[in-house]
């Protein structure tokens, strides 16, 4: 029988050796170790010997002649494993060249250059910078700001609202105007602030308007503030962003909180318009609601858009681009 187990032994480990693949050394393993494999009748046999000697041996022999071809089974399936899994990878392989380059440092994102360039010109201007929460009180960002309850002007506003508090009493800002009042609040004028920052409204993206979006306000609070003093502040922004072949202009309109009011335009050097945000004399109301009493200060605020500054700046056709994070797109500027 040894005979018998050392020729099962020698066969078996001659088939794993020509196997061509993981299926080839199954079928070996179902013909030596299986049910009615090679090795395993052998198994059965040992009974039959005459004698507890030949038992022993005969035994002994086919321990080592299993253990030695499950050896050589594991050791050539993990081979083919390995190969099939090879083939797999390259098979499923992505190119990635286009991430896959030499390291460099990155840079800040469109808008938030634009940012950066607005504070800088701002604070050349003599402006300090000031930010706000994110998550405001409905006082702050609408009654303080001249639009008390059931004002027609909360209706321009498409606001989300927070599960905090009352219902109703707490809303994702806007705009950045609430940051005014805060301001008036915690310092006493003179006030030369900007206060740049993320604001929400509920709106459907398209080419111009996100549900999320940047703006960037201005606020002078000081004695003998005048209309004069926010349209030369707007011409001189203008000249100092965009270049000095632009000019700027103001438009009569509507805003709670600022009276009188208007949109100011910049004019190209191509002699087209462009409007760009909305301004005014800060209203009494407002001024009231910042702790500044309105017999003895005055003052003006200006706003808009930092991702559409960014937009016309680089004539970009869809403010939505900028946030799809294409890095074609994105490394041009």
């Amino acid at each position: 029988m040894i005979e018998q187990i050392r020729a099962a032994r020698d066969a078996a480990l001659a088939s794993l050796a020509s196997a061509a693949s993981s299926d080839d050394v199954r079928t070996v393993e179902l013909e030596v170790l299986g049910r009615k494999g090679t090795l395993t009748d052998l198994k059965a046999g040992l009974g039959r010997l005459p004698t507890v000697e030949a038992k022993k041996a005969a035994g002994q022999a086919l321990n080592d002649a299993t253990a030695e071809v499950s050896a050589a089974l594991a050791a050539r399936l993990g081979e083919f494993r390995r190969a099939e899994r090879e083939v797999q990878l390259h098979a499923e392989r992505l190119d990635l060249t286009e991430v896959l380059r030499a390291p460099r440092r990155g840079h800040a994102h469109v808008v938030t250059q634009a940012w950066q360039r607005l504070e800088d010109v701002f604070v050349g201007l003599g402006f300090q910078v000031a930010e706000g929460p994110e998550v405001e009180t409905d006082w702050y960002n609408f009654e303080a700001l001249n639009m008390p309850a059931a004002h027609p002007a909360r209706s321009m506003h498409d606001t989300f609202y927070v599960d905090h508090g009352p219902p109703g009493s707490t809303v994702l800002r806007t705009h950045t105007s609430p940051v005014q009042i805060r301001v008036m609040q915690t310092m006493p004028p003179p006030i030369y602030m900007v206060m740049p920052g993320r604001v929400f409204r509920n709106e459907t993206a398209d080419a111009t308007h996100l549900a999320v979006f940047h703006q960037i306000e201005g606020l002078v609070i000081d004695r003998g503030i005048t209309l004069a003093d926010l349209a030369g502040t707007i011409e001189a922004f203008t000249k100092a962003f965009f270049g000095p072949g632009f000019g700027s202009r103001l438009r009569p309109s509507y805003f709670p909180f600022t009276e009188p009011s208007a949109e100011f335009d910049i004019q190209t050097p191509s002699g087209s318009w462009m409007e760009l945000g909305g301004c005014g004399m800060v209203h009494p109301n407002v001024l009231r609601a910042g702790g500044i009493d309105p017999e003895e200060y005055s003052g003006f605020a200006f706003g808009f858009g930092i991702d559409r500054m960014a937009k016309e700046r680089h004539a970009i056709n869809d403010v939505r681009e900028m946030y799809a994070n294409d890095i074609r797109f994105v490394e041009q500027f």
